[in-house]
Parts: structure tokens; sequence; C-alpha cells
């Protein structure tokens, strides 16, 4: 049946990509924003910080690894301290990455059955979840300063610099994304308790 001019309905082909274009601006206008947008003052300063180390740390591993490459394919020449402190790097830019993350709530997580429980549970079941990531983050940052103290003394070979200030990146990360967790439940806790959604 025809539904005459300008009525046509949109074929399925049609609906899906403008479906897909309308998730890709979604997804453009999410990543433009401002991720510490509501922040208070001192919240939005710790993000930056830590944000511009990341960057720093990210920019050196790129920069030492580009060097190393024109160096050794075009001059015949090797850094032979470069894969070393690229290695000693990582630990930084994994941590500060974590830590943002947790901050800025963009870990991966999957709230489809929370989402579908009765709201007096929802409180209590996240609570719970918060404390967990705590224990194990803070279990994490104990096991990682036993073993920042058994081999943060050793000596990197070609840089002959201790190791313990990159491996201490673990336990810096670990207990700072710990206390992100606490700092992201009192918020929520807060909120719901205000909103009611607790009840």
């Amino acid at each position: 049946m025809s539904m005459g001019p300008g009525k046509e309905s949109a074929s399925p082909r049609q609906s899906s990509e403008s479906l897909g274009d309308q998730i890709s601006e979604a997804g453009r206008q999410l990543e433009l924003q401002d991720p510490d947008r509501g922040l208070p003052p001192f919240g939005r300063w710790i993000n930056r910080a830590v944000e511009v180390l990341g960057a720093l740390v990210l920019c050196a591993i790129v920069g030492i690894v580009f060097s190393n490459a024109v160096a050794r394919y075009i001059f015949n020449v090797s850094f032979l301290w470069a894969e070393e402190l690229v290695l000693l790097l990582v630990p930084w830019l994994a941590m500060t990455g974590v830590f943002l993350s947790v901050r800025r709530g963009t870990m991966i997580r999957i709230d489809y059955f929370f989402g579908r429980m009765p709201k007096a549970w929802r409180l209590p079941i996240s609570a719970f979840g918060y404390l967990v990531n705590v224990a194990v983050l803070v279990f994490m940052g104990w096991v990682s300063l036993d073993f920042l103290k058994l081999f943060g003394g050793d000596v990197s070979v070609y840089l002959n610099v201790r190791t313990g200030w990159s491996t201490s990146a673990l336990a810096f990360g670990a207990f700072g994304a710990a206390l992100a967790f606490l700092v992201a439940f009192h918020q929520e806790w807060r909120r719901r308790i205000d909103t009611g959604a607790g009840r």
C-alpha cells in the first residue's frame, strides 16, 4: 500500500545508518566534553595534575621509542638504555590511567542487573562493590610495598638507577585508586541519600 508522496518509510538500511551516525555523534560529543565538569576546584586540580603526569610519561615513551627506531634504521645506532627506560616508565603510565579512570567514572562496568534490582537494594550492593574494589586495591598496594622493600634497591643494568622509583608506581597507583573509589562511593552515597534513591 502506497503511503503517498513524502511519506515513504525509511528502509532498514537507512535506519541503521542513521542510528550509526547518531551513535558516532554522541561518542564525539562525549569525548569533547570536559571530563571533570562539576568537580570542585581541588578535585579538578588533582585530576589535571595526574593527567599532566600521564601525558608527560606517554610523550617520553613515544619519543624514546621513535628516537631509538630512527637511530637504528637510519644511522645504524641503537640506544641500549632506551628499552630499559621505557619499561621503567610504563608502570607510571598505567597507574595514572587507572587513577583517572576511577576518578572520572570511566572504568568498565556492567549495570544491566544492577538497574533491575529493587531500589532499596541498590545502595547496599553498591557499597559492597565499592568496598570490594577498595579492599583489592589496598591489598595490591600492600603487596606492592613488600615487593618494593625486597627489590626496590635493585639497580638497572644500563641506566644504573634504582628500579624502586618505577615499581613504586604500583603502590602509589593502588592506594590512590582505592582512595578514589572511597571518594566516589561517598559522593554516590550522598547523592542517593539526598535524592531518596536508596529508599
